[in-house]
């Protein structure tokens, strides 16, 4: 990457932000939305709220942006206060739903409550709507944006389709807990004096839409103290989504202990007064012990029918600490629930709630952390980050060290600047080398034999150690590649072979080669049914192998492994 300005986006679930480092300075960059009908404002937060209004539903010019006279959708603050209102129209969670390996994440599936005749979206089409906003807001620079470090490769890859589509063109992906550390490093030059060799960080990440766990290891290398990742917890759709839906619920039950009962789109809207008092109790610096819900009622005396409640922090704190946080044994793992074989249609969220007990089976996988790092609109709340360091502590000999970090809304943005700067050599990297050496098989060119299939060798494409976001330079042998037709790609790993090179050819395959699954694919047909193709690849930042099959002509086809997955 070379020098020059770097934008760092935190794509939210709930909310984006942008910050910016020039030089070595990093500063937040204030976001213009519309925040009412004609009503043009900056603010440092960015909601990822879309709304779908209708042809006349407000007055000409009224949604109009200095880069759009006549936008499709309304976007940012206005259309998260205006989504509360007429629910049926609001698109939120968009990428928790780009996630969703379970739907067709092009197709226009949102609002899932929208009514017949009520224009949806396609998760892709609303992150792309979010990302062409930041960008009329972002300078000709280089892009960092970032993504769940557990974000697995399809989800990686539509996220990269909406940033090109949404005119990106200089852009690189970078994990959320990640950029979150990145950002304690730039604010803390002294961090070589508050870590040693041998600790272990544990980035606790809890957004609006997932829960991500990231293990940052401190090493030492030639009298320097060096970071490596060395572990990413698995996607759980777990976050602020469903927080608000439990005080939802629990205010649900209080008001039909009054004899008021809601209906369906009652609840939802419910649902999103909640995020917002949520948010105002949880702010930094609130005292207040509560505050009040409104929903309209439904039928002709909207005003008369009106209906008032009240979220109280004590009401806040239970639903977060025996809900979402209780106490667990350190062997504790996520219940699993059996499911109905019918469902309604939605975002396959976790069905254990308890973020302590997904937390007790990542440490259980990574090992125990000696420092933690908060990161997250959840972990405003000093009772939620409290609970936290007393589980951890309860499981670990030694008590954890809380690393002190900065605005938890703007941490991702600015980390990512930052990481932009390490880029160019003007910070410090975290390394991600990868844990294993990978293979692909080479069918071995030989004649049949009745009852046998045919050897198999495998080549080594990606070296144990390799740093992640580093291209590898494979020899140029020629192989030959099947078109037209489905074919099945197979891969093997080894921790224990550490000198294998790009290239290497094991034949046979010894013992400490394991076979993982294999990828089935068809790929389009080439003039020739077998092509010859040269092999290229690359391990991205987020950590998926890149393999290119490149034949005549500058023909391309692309494989995607993620050298994570199998490792976790």
């Amino acid at each position: 990457m070379s020098s020059g300005t770097v934008i760092g986006i935190d794509l939210g679930t709930t909310n984006c932000a942008i910050a910016r480092s020039e030089g070595e300075a990093v500063t937040l960059q204030p976001i213009l939305q519309l925040t009412g009908p004609g009503e043009l404002r900056s603010e440092m937060l960015f909601p990822s709220s879309l709304y779908i209004h209708g042809a006349k539903e407000f007055a000409e010019g009224a949604t109009a942006l200095p880069w759009d006279e006549s936008p499709k959708y309304i976007l940012g603050e206005w259309a998260k206060r205006r989504g509360v209102e007429s629910s049926s129209r609001l698109v939120h969670s968009a990428k928790s739903w780009l996630s969703h390996a379970g739907v067709d994440r092009t197709a226009p599936l949102l609002p899932l409550t929208a009514p017949d005749g009520i224009q949806r979206v396609s998760p892709l089409e609303a992150t792309t709507a979010y990302l062409t906003h930041l960008r009329q807001v972002c300078d000709e620079a280089q892009v960092l944006i970032t993504v769940p470090a557990s974000f697995d490769a399809s989800a990686r890859s539509l996220t990269e389709d909406a940033a090109r589509h949404a005119g990106f063109t200089n852009f690189v992906l970078l994990e959320e807990p990640q950029a979150a550390f990145y950002a304690w490093l730039e604010r803390h030059e002294d961090w070589r004096e508050r870590v040693k060799a041998g600790d272990k960080i544990l980035v606790i990440d809890i957004g609006g839409g997932t829960t991500d766990f990231t293990l940052i290891a401190v090493g030492e290398a030639n009298g320097e103290l060096n970071l490596e990742r060395v572990a990413v917890g698995e996607h759980i759709l777990l976050g602020g989504d469903n927080i608000d839906l439990a005080l939802a619920r629990t205010m649900e039950q209080e008001l039909a202990g009054r004899n008021t009962k809601l209906d369906a789109m009652q609840l939802h809207m419910l649902w999103q007064r909640c995020r917002a008092a949520k948010e105002k109790l949880l702010a930094g610096g609130a005292t207040q012990d509560e505050e009040p819900v409104t929903i309209l009622g439904r039928g002709t005396g909207l005003i008369g029918g009106t209906i008032k409640a009240t979220l109280r922090r004590e009401t806040l704190e239970q639903v977060l600490l025996t809900g979402f946080l209780p106490p667990v044994d350190k062997s504790e793992q996520p219940a699993k629930t059996k499911r109905a074989a019918l469902a309604e249609v939605g975002l396959p969220y976790a069905s254990d709630p308890r973020i302590t007990a997904h937390l007790a089976r990542f440490v259980q996988q990574a090992g125990a952390p000696t420092h933690v790092l908060f990161n997250g609109g959840v972990l405003h709340s000093q009772i939620v980050r409290q609970r936290i360091v007393e589980t951890l502590n309860s499981w670990l000999d030694k008590p954890v060290q809380v690393l002190e970090g900065e605005d938890l809304m703007h941490a991702v943005a600015r980390g990512a600047a930052y990481y932009g700067l390490a880029r160019q050599g003007k910070g410090i990297r975290i390394r991600g080398g990868v844990p294993r050496s990978y293979y692909i098989g080479i069918e071995a060119s030989m004649p049949a034999v009745p009852g046998m299939p045919a050897p198999m060798k495998a080549l080594t494409v990606v070296p144990f150690g390799l740093e992640e976001g580093s291209s590898v330079e494979l020899p140029k042998t020629e192989f030959g590649l099947l078109t037209g037709e489905p074919a099945e790609f197979r891969f093997f790993s080894s921790v224990a072979r550490h000198d294998d090179k790009p290239g290497d050819v094991l034949d046979p395959i010894p013992a400490e080669v394991e076979e993982l699954s294999p990828i089935e694919v068809h790929l389009p047909a080439a003039p020739e049914r077998v092509t010859r193709v040269t092999l290229a690849a690359d391990v991205t930042a987020t950590g998926v192998l890149e393999l290119w099959c490149v034949g005549k002509n500058d023909n391309r086809w692309k494989l995607e492994f993620n050298v994570r997955e199998q490792t976790q």
